[in-house]
């Protein structure tokens, strides 16, 4: 066996041996904003710029979305970078995402100390001292695991353990805080503590217990209605084709969870759209009708279940098989008769194969419960995709966008009301097509659309939100301005918080909005702006914005009319 060689052998600084480190791990872009003693690493980022763009984001929010969504779509972890105590103002929202959605994620930032003075009235301090902020506590909270450096060696390998934590087991956020002794000194490839190349610190996918494997592959052999429930852990997995290979092998039906929705097309023959709450009733109806689930990369909370409707999923009466690559996930909602611990890419491929060949009888026979499903429930069948009403219905505005974006084109959404919309009304069209927010955070689709496209240059990218959202995140656009990423920004504009409104009744308060055309705002910025407000005239202005070279808001005057309620599945009530 080869002796393990070490990383250095040459003198140098901590932040040149962080950026190295995420050299090696293959990241190719930190975004953040350069303040305190991060302003170190990017003089480091200066002399890798062939290698490591630095996108510069106009606030911390946009760094923190942007590198979770880095995270999500490459499955390498997608690195937040700023000043500590202005990380823990504005740069938690992805964090957050990246901790309940499993995206592997770096949050690098420092303790902005002014050593040998922490103690001394500090300003903006995170030490944690008296009078200062308490940066580890409050990353640690939401993160997988936060860890500090105080040394020059210490920075290098905590970035490489951070690395190896975010990937490993159950994905996610983990924290590194330096402190500005890391910045102050070089390391010496000759003294102790040696490091050693970041490849020996990168998990690799290991495949699923063969047993486990074998139970899972017998039980769904024998079934009559077998129905898959696919969640967001197939987008991280990125095992969009062995999802669709086995479902087309077994002739299986596949439903999606909201925060899954996109890692299986809704055109597909087999797709049922999104289960739960606000999904397809043609999901809900297909799994209750199933004698047997197989739950792939979700945890099945309340929001997919429909409050754990037995009429939905019941352990009682139906087999339940979990895929997940944590151990403490699978039968965490339900007891499930079979557990396959396991990357799912690897797992579904290994199913795929142990189940072995399927009679033709028993496909058709599958496919043709779907068919009736679909007919009797009105599978992505709406009047108002077709309204001409005025404002326009959202539905109508989907069925446009469907109409007229490319198949493989990438849809963000945003949280609120326009959010329940997008997962009960709009259709995808391929996989890895749309990401939406996993906790519900308005904000979220600008950012998250910003990094799409600089993941994805070559395909449209469309960030669709509502006008509360779009406030949020507006500065986003300056982000597409400075760093030349074209995205095209959908509104759904009815003047409100929609979801909040329509809850409130008769008795509205703090939910209403001044009116507001976001197209002038757009163009104002240097962006090219478009209002619409006749039906008619949706699919030439989003025709022209997809087909433009630079960002674009499409400002949709939206009837304020649906409801949530009009997309709430009636198994939440009963």
């Amino acid at each position: 066996m080869a002796a393990t060689e070490k990383m250095l052998d040459e003198e140098i600084r901590a932040a040149e041996g962080i950026v190295r480190v995420l050299e090696d791990a293959g990241i190719d872009m930190v975004f953040g904003i350069a303040g305190g003693n991060m302003g170190r690493l990017y003089d480091a980022l200066y002399d890798h710029k062939d290698t490591i763009r630095a996108v510069l984001v106009r606030h911390e929010q946009l760094a923190s979305v942007m590198a979770e969504v880095y995270g999500r779509l490459t499955g390498k972890p997608g690195v937040a970078t700023g000043q500590g105590i202005f990380m823990l103002a504005n740069g938690l929202l992805g964090a957050l995402e990246a901790h309940f959605g499993s995206s592997p994620m770096l949050v690098l930032t420092d303790f902005s100390d002014v050593a040998p003075f922490t103690q001394h009235a500090p300003y903006q301090s995170g030490t944690g001292d008296y009078g200062a902020a308490d940066t580890k506590q409050t990353l640690a909270g939401v993160t997988k695991h936060t860890s500090t450096a105080h040394t020059p060696a210490e920075a290098v390998h905590a970035t490489q353990l951070a690395i190896k934590h975010a990937l490993s087991g159950d994905r996610g956020p983990v924290g590194v805080i330096y402190h500005s002794g890391c910045f102050a000194g070089t390391i010496d490839p000759e003294r102790r503590p040696h490091l050693y190349p970041t490849g020996h610190y990168l998990p690799a996918k290991l495949p699923a217990d063969a047993a486990s494997i074998a139970a899972a592959a017998n039980a769904i052999s024998a079934a009559d209605r077998p129905v898959i429930i696919a969640g967001n852990g197939v987008r991280i997995a990125q095992a969009y084709q062995e999802l669709q290979s086995l479902a087309e092998a077994n002739g299986v039906a596949v439903a999606t969870t909201a925060s899954g929705k996109g890692v299986f097309a809704e055109t597909h023959p087999l797709a049922l759209g999104v289960c739960g709450n606000f999904g397809q009733a043609t999901a809900n109806a297909c799994i209750g009708d199933a004698d047997l689930v197989l739950a792939v990369g979700t945890r099945l909370g309340p929001a997919d279940t429909a409050n754990e409707n037995p009429a939905l999923i019941d352990p009682t009466r139906q087999t339940l098989i979990q895929i997940d690559v944590e151990p403490k996930n699978v039968s965490w909602s339900f007891p499930c008769d079979t557990v396959v611990v396991g990357d799912a890419a690897l797992a579904l491929a290994q199913l795929a194969d142990a189940i072995g060949p399927v009679s033709a009888e028993t496909v058709t026979a599958r496919k043709a419960a779907l068919e009736t499903h679909r007919a009797q429930h009105g599978f992505f069948q709406d009047p108002g995709y077709g309204a001409d009403d005025v404002p326009i219905m959202p539905q109508r505005l989907f069925a446009a966008l469907h109409e007229v974006m490319a198949d493989d084109a990438l849809v963000t959404c945003d949280a609120g009301e326009n959010r329940l919309f997008m997962t009960h009304y709009f259709q995808t069209k391929s996989p890895d097509s749309l990401l939406m927010p996993g906790i519900g955070a308005m904000g979220y689709a600008v950012p998250a659309a910003l990094a799409g496209k600089l993941v994805y240059p070559d395909r449209q990218v469309i960030a669709v939100t509502g006008d509360g959202g779009f406030g949020m995140a507006q500065n986003g656009l300056m982000t597409a301005l400075d760093e030349d990423i074209p995205i095209t920004v959908v509104i759904l504009n009815n003047s409100a918080l929609g979801w909040v409104k329509h809850g409130q009744g008769n008795r509205t308060i703090a939910s209403t909005f001044k009116e507001m055309n976001f197209a002038k705002i757009a163009e104002a910025m240097g962006c090219r702006g478009l209002r619409v407000e006749q039906p008619q005239n949706l699919a030439g202005a989003l025709q022209e914005a997809l087909a433009g070279d630079r960002p674009t808001v499409v400002d949709v005057v939206t009837s304020f009319e649906p409801s949530f309620r009009d997309v709430t599945s009636p198994l939440t009530q009963s």
